[in-house]
């Protein structure tokens, strides 16, 4: 048998608690605990107690066979831009739920209206920040046409489902999240529980009717989709737009990718009349420039392209009693890490040394395998050595000092190669290489600094 219990869950944070408090111990709003009502089992425990009948509420479902399931690809609707549709495998897939999210000004709504013109049918444009008038002169400035698109200035999910079930588009645009609420909700739009509560609508609408909703969310001061963590769960793609808003470069990457692979990156360049895909970005964030101490070029893997970035390093006497360390698209962390290992492995006299770092052009690299072109720019900073033109270096770092190898190790030359550099510096490997460019196998720090 089942007995009903009695919770009070937060209206603002879906927090739940046997009894009623004035103030949510969870979010801290004050009188938002509802009176709420739950089934729970009763009887004996597995542990012990006395043994009882359970009878299920409901039936049980139906259970199919994973061998009885014939797989066929999903139908992908085409956007025209070679670049998003890489990021999400192929196209967006009818019927999804799409997040986009970025800093402000990045370029979301630009990117989702020049998506709007390269496809057939109707497109469902909802704002509820923006007025229609602001809209239009969007794309006029961008030279968009608009037959195909149509606006809905409103914030309520209700009615907006309502609006998309009758209008039944090919793609409706949703921006943003964050101005949503629902009436059955109490909280104000863009709390955690409407943000919820909105989304979970949306998706229900978009697979029962397989119409693709593309919505897009705010960002929080640390880069991250606003509202709670569940919103990306219940999503079919999370993409973000990355970039700074004084750079022209913007990168598009996926983060979650229910049809599709996650290790693709699209790159645009935000220009007056929209974003311009940039096919082949192998050689974007170099400088035409003569070489200087404290600057070298290494090859960072994206996804499944190579990228060759220019690694600045700047090294001067502190003026304060604690050494700063500043990093610019480079994990501050691993920055420190990178720096303890110089002054344990090389002896390098930086204890009482600023060290600042910058990756030219705005991306920001994770992978590990640019370890040894920080060592040496900082190296090259510090002895004021300028190292020789028409040079590439990659590698990881171990905190013994030693160069451990990296994956896409001929495909990292090849892209040197092409762009007409005559010199590697990379970790030893077993892997035969073939190059018409001059190849330097290191083992650790003090091998590799002897080859600059």
């Amino acid at each position: 048998m089942a007995k009903i219990s009695e919770i009070y869950v937060c209206s603002n944070c879906d927090h739940q608690i046997p009894k009623w408090q004035g103030r949510c111990p969870e979010c801290g709003q004050w009188s938002t605990l509802k009176k709420s009502q739950i089934l729970s089992a009763q009887g004996g425990s597995a542990s012990g107690g006395k043994s009882q009948n359970f009878q299920l509420a409901v039936p049980p479902g139906k259970v199919v066979s994973f061998n009885e399931v014939k797989v066929s690809d999903f139908a992908r609707i085409k956007t025209g831009i070679s670049e998003f549709d890489r990021v999400l495998g192929g196209g967006i897939v009818l019927g999804s739920l799409v997040l986009l999210g970025g800093e402000p000004g990045i370029g979301k709504s630009t990117l989702v209206l020049q998506i709007s013109q390269n496809l057939t049918g109707l497109v469902l444009y909802v704002s509820g920040e923006e007025s229609v008038e602001q809209i239009k002169t969007r794309l006029d400035r961008l030279n968009f046409k608009t037959d195909n698109l149509k606006f809905l200035g409103e914030t309520n999910v209700e009615t907006i489902i309502s609006t998309i079930l009758k209008e039944k588009p090919r793609l409706a645009i949703i921006d943003s999240i964050q101005t949503l609420y629902s009436s059955e909700a109490p909280s104000s739009a863009g709390s955690v529980n409407q943000v919820r509560i909105c989304t979970t609508k949306l998706l229900e609408v978009a697979k029962k009717n397989n119409i693709t909703i593309l919505i897009i969310g705010h960002v929080t001061k640390f880069g991250e989709v606003a509202g709670p963590k569940t919103l990306e769960h219940l999503v079919d793609v999370v993409l973000y737009l990355e970039g700074e808003q004084y750079q022209t470069f913007r990168i598009l990457r996926g983060v979650k990718n229910r049809f599709g692979s996650i290790a693709e990156v699209g790159i645009f360049e935000m220009r007056q009349t929209g974003l311009v895909e940039i096919k082949d970005p192998a050689a974007i964030f170099l400088t035409e420039k003569k070489p200087t101490p404290g600057s070298v070029i290494t090859a960072a893997l994206e996804g499944s392209r190579v990228f060759l970035i220019e690694v600045q390093a700047l090294v001067s006497l502190t003026n304060f009693g604690y050494p700063q360390r500043k990093s610019y698209g480079f994990d501050l962390n691993r920055l420190q890490l990178l720096t303890a290992t110089l002054i344990r492995r090389l002896g390098l006299k930086l204890t009482n040394q600023d060290i600042y770092l910058n990756l030219v052009g705005g991306l920001k690299v994770n992978e590990p395998a640019i370890d040894l072109a920080v060592c040496l720019a900082i190296y090259s900073a510090l002895k004021n050595v300028t190292l020789v033109a028409e040079l590439v270096i990659f590698g990881e770092v171990g905190l013994a000092g030693e160069i451990r190898p990296v994956n896409q190790i001929a495909k990292r030359i090849s892209e040197a190669e092409k762009l007409g550099f005559k010199k590697i510096i990379m970790p030893a490997t077993k892997e035969k290489i073939e190059s018409k460019i001059k190849v330097i196998q290191v083992k650790d720090l003090a091998e590799a600094i002897k080859k600059i």
